[in-house]
């Protein structure tokens, strides 16, 4: 049974007055609204009727009106007087084509073929447009389903500096699709121009390395391509072999850049958990937060060493072995190689040894190499990054000029495109870091007996690293 009792909610005498307010106020609104309405339409209509009898009166002094003209598909003109003429003589309309707006296309109208390679931000498969059986690469970027945030910032960067990039040597972005489920956003997918190999699978499969003359015109397409980037304030920070496509004419594109990002100058505050360690720059593992085009240079002087041996340069098991092995192979940093190294946040706990016997051990490594490579080498690998070569500058070095000179792209060999068959099976190597990691801080690591086999020996061929 309904109790009969009052609410003591808005009940009283005073609730009701400024209900009674509310209401009043409220039609007072709507009122004035109506009103605001009417006199729109009747000046409306008082232009209209103006309008009217303006057109009436020259009608009446100038004939009978022209009808507008509408664009229309062409029909036969003559030339008259060096223009075209369409009917009656009248000029002929100009037609201009404009962009397509509106909603992405469906991912349906591509059949995929193949998988080819699961990435840190996406998952690659080898596609045909049905229209026009052309062959592309489709990228589906991954987003965590269970993400609120949406899209990506990864994503976002990547898909933005792909369509600003227009270069040879950059992998060229020809739209992007959605799933027919537009309500789930991981349906979102690049579709991108297609190359038959990356240059990490091809020289897995060699069994010589390449051609002294085939190294250089590699590397003086990924210095161009590089070079565009950097002049257009794009850092790539995953650069590595596995992210250089190569088609079957001999021309090198970098590709992926899911850790891509716009940057000025001075360039802004930065993570440091960037590039894939195996080709991450000593300044991004001990610590620093602002860096520039260096870090890709030094990526860039990996790859230079990887071409040459067919193996990654510097394999590091963790960031202190990578540094490590760094150490070995660039000599351990000084005031004098890199004069601010003490004062990154990584480096304050490292027990350096007081005197070292040697510096740079590339010149040992890698015999068979000229001297121009060897001095181009050692600057990409520079400890200190404000000694390293801008790409234009590792252009116009003097290694590209002497003999062998860089092969021509057309004379360059041919490989079995391994992206057309089934997906492809590599060695484990580390991938980029992966979005919201945390970075790890070093802690106090002994150098000191870096260049002593029986200590390395003892320590088992490594440091231990402390992460927080």
């Amino acid at each position: 049974m309904a109790s009969t009792a009052k609410s003591r909610w808005a009940n009283d005498e005073e609730d009701a007055a400024l209900e009674a307010q509310l209401k009043k106020e409220k039609e007072e609104k709507k009122r004035l609204k109506a009103e605001k309405a009417r006199k729109l339409e009747a000046e409306r209509q008082a232009r209209e009727a103006a309008a009217a009898a303006a057109q009436q009166e020259g009608d009446t002094a100038n004939g009978p009106p022209t009808k507008r003209r509408k664009i229309s598909p062409e029909r036969e003109t003559e030339q008259v007087g060096g223009e075209p003429q369409g009917i009656n003589g009248a000029p002929k309309l100009l037609r201009f084509e404009g962009g397509v707006f509106g909603r992405c296309r469906s991912v349906e109208n591509y059949d995929k073929l193949n998988d080819i390679e699961e990435g840190a931000y996406g998952w690659v498969s080898r596609a045909k447009e049905l229209s026009t059986g052309k062959v592309v690469a489709l990228k589906r970027l991954k987003i965590d389903p269970k993400d609120r945030g949406g899209l990506p910032v990864t994503g976002l960067r990547e898909i933005q500096i792909l369509k600003d990039c227009d270069h040879r040597n950059v992998v060229k972005l020809r739209e992007v699709v959605v799933g027919d489920d537009t309500s789930k956003i991981e349906n979102i997918f690049l579709v991108l121009e297609f190359l038959e190999h990356d240059l990490k699978s091809i020289l897995e499969d060699m069994p010589e390395p390449f051609l002294a003359s085939e190294v250089k015109t590699l590397l003086q397409q990924l210095a161009s391509g590089v070079a565009y980037l950097h002049d257009n304030w794009i850092l790539h920070r995953d650069l590595k072999t596995s992210n250089l496509l190569l088609n079957n004419r001999g021309q090198l594109k970098i590709a992926d850049f899911g850790m891509a990002r716009y940057v000025g100058d001075p360039p802004p505050k930065l993570t440091q958990l960037v590039v894939t360690l195996w080709y991450r720059a000593p300044e991004l593992l001990l610590g620093a937060t602002r860096y520039g085009a260096a870090v890709d240079m030094w990526s860039t002087g990996c790859i230079f060493g990887e071409l040459l041996t067919r193996e990654p340069l510097l394999q590091g098991r963790n960031e202190v072995d990578e540094l490590t092995k760094i150490f070995e192979l660039c000599g351990v940093p000084t005031e004098e190689t890199w004069p601010s190294f003490r004062r990154l946040p990584n480096a304050r706990g490292l027990r350096l040894p007081a005197q070292t016997s040697g510096g740079s051990a590339i010149r040992a490594r890698f015999p068979l190499l000229t001297a121009a490579g060897v001095a181009l080498f050692n600057s990409l690998l520079a400890l200190d990054p404000d000694k390293r070569p801008t790409a234009k500058e590792m252009l116009a070095h003097e290694y590209f000029k002497q003999d062998p000179k860089p092969k021509q792209e057309a004379m360059f060999p041919t490989f079995p495109s391994k992206a057309g068959q089934e997906r492809r099976r590599r060695r484990e190597t580390p991938n980029a870091p992966a979005r919201g990691q945390q970075a790890a801080e070093i802690g106090a690591v002994d150098f000191s007996g870096i260049f002593s086999g029986r200590e390395r020996e003892e320590r088992g061929g490594g440091f231990s690293l402390r992460m927080v």
